[in-house]
């Protein structure tokens, strides 16, 4: 049996872990499961809703800990039960979500496992998401932040689906009035997201490794977008993959294969054994 070097590998999911097909490559399947068979920790930490990664985690045969909505939520894979929830108050939501809305774009509005969404039902990118993910959307007629005050929603997460060419115009406002009380990122070419100050993929790491009493001095990350960059600047070895934003690699110790070559499986033969 092989020996561990790093006791912890957190990969994000999309982009990442699986192929831009939404597959995960038998060679990585494989070595993930070498790599937990030997000892070492496998963990993934998502944007996606719980509901959504939970049976793509399962299927890949992961037990322990997942991260959701950027670390909003923690959650046991076997049981499904939540260990850690975060959310943003009704009062923060409704004032982000008018913000966007007088921006003059949409808003999906996560909550409690529920999407609900502006969107029209026919829109295409909505229809790719909810392909992707497994999740259908609700749709909210009017405005959503009325729908999140009426309803008394606490949202885990809120975001934007944009235009490419509008992603940075978004992004740049949302963090300039809204960076110091919240975690703005993007997490796609199309989607700027909000979520409760400190509930980020950084935290989330810390959170898992604090849970295996495993020291940071023996974790890895491994993102493509800009939200994976806490958790890329806290791990002791920070993994950019092939198809990385340009910011991720300039910030990561090492620049793995794409997510369409098995990154994740080069950065597990590369750092999990000694």
């Amino acid at each position: 049996m092989k020996k561990i070097y790093k006791k912890l590998i957190v990969s994000d999911f999309d982009g990442t872990l699986i192929t831009s097909s939404h597959n995960i490559p038998d060679r990585v399947s494989s070595a993930i499961q070498e790599y937990v068979e030997c000892g070492g920790v496998f963990a993934v930490c998502t944007g996606r809703m719980l509901r959504s990664i939970l049976p793509r985690v399962r299927q890949l045969g992961l037990k322990g800990l997942v991260v959701a909505y950027q670390g909003s939520v923690i959650a046991e894979i076997e049981s499904g039960k939540i260990i850690k929830k975060g959310g943003l108050s009704v009062g923060d939501a409704v004032e982000i979500c008018r913000y966007i809305e007088d921006c003059g774009y949409c808003i999906n509005a996560y909550s409690e496992e529920i999407l609900y969404t502006d969107i029209p039902k026919e829109e295409k990118h909505l229809q790719l998401y909810e392909k992707i993910t497994g999740v259908e959307a609700n749709s909210v007629d009017g405005k959503i932040s009325d729908f999140i005050m009426e309803n008394n929603l606490v949202c885990q997460k809120l975001a934007s689906l944009v235009a490419p060419a509008d992603r940075e115009k978004l992004y740049r406002g949302l963090s300039q009035k809204f960076g110091d009380r919240f975690d703005v990122t993007c997490s796609a070419e199309v989607l700027v997201e909000i979520s409760p100050l400190g509930d980020n993929k950084g935290e989330a790491l810390k959170f898992i490794a604090e849970y295996y009493g495993i020291p940071l001095s023996s974790t890895v990350a491994v993102g493509d977008n800009l939200n994976d960059l806490p958790m890329i600047i806290t791990a002791s070895v920070g993994v950019a993959v092939g198809n990385a934003v340009d910011s991720l690699k300039q910030a990561a110790d090492f620049v793995s294969v794409a997510n369409d070559e098995c990154a994740v499986a080069q950065i597990i033969e590369k750092f999990g054994f000694k």
